[in-house]
């Protein structure tokens, strides 16, 4: 690389892209929308759970096409010792150092009622990123529903637990032993919405 576009090179990114720690915070909730059928209390497994998004920069605007995880078990060193995160990520086009938390009280279950309305099903603390898609992959649990022929009732839950429901085909189905039903999740939208 010549000097002189070295020089430019450094000469944009100190123009354009604050190479320094975001302090920017951003809370953003993650609301899901989707059919559930003879299903409730679609929820994350546990703090285990690994959600996956693609991140804008708020620096440079760079969406890099490398899913990147979150999990609320893990903890990283924040550069400059300024405590830790879930997630650490460097923007790999302007070098900044950008973070991420789940916020723990925002996790929600996604019940039988909510079907096809958005619902928050979890939160997050952004530093210096937004997150721009989601992928639900897999790590869910979700219950059987039993829907009651009485109209003045809504119906209670069968009894039957799904552990690691894998959506990452957009879609699960499966059956349900306990009340003699199949059980059947598809249509799963996403939407980022900012909170206060």
């Amino acid at each position: 690389m010549s000097r002189l576009h070295f020089f430019f090179q450094s000469a944009f990114l100190q123009i354009f892209c604050d190479t320094t720690p975001s302090s920017d915070m951003v809370k953003i909730a993650l609301q899901l929308s989707a059919a559930l059928e003879n299903l409730t209390g679609l929820a994350p497994a546990d703090d285990d759970f690994k959600w996956f998004f693609k991140f804008k920069c708020s620096s440079c605007g760079e969406v890099p096409d490398k899913w990147q995880h979150i999990s609320r078990s893990e903890e990283h060193e924040v550069k400059g010792g300024r405590g830790t995160a879930n997630a650490v990520i460097k923007c790999k086009l302007c070098g900044r150092e950008n973070s991420v938390d789940v916020i723990a009280d925002s996790i929600r279950k996604y019940g039988f009622a909510d079907a096809g309305r958005f619902r928050q099903v979890a939160a997050f603390d952004c530093r210096g990123m937004e997150p721009v898609d989601f992928s639900p992959r897999d790590g869910w649990v979700v219950k059987g529903f039993k829907v009651s022929e009485d109209d003045e009732e809504e119906g209670s839950e069968s009894g039957k637990v799904f552990d690691d429901v894998d959506l990452t085909e957009g879609e699960w189905a499966d059956y349900d032993d306990v009340s003699d039903e199949s059980v059947f999740i598809s249509e799963i939208k996403h939407q980022f919405v900012k909170i206060k």
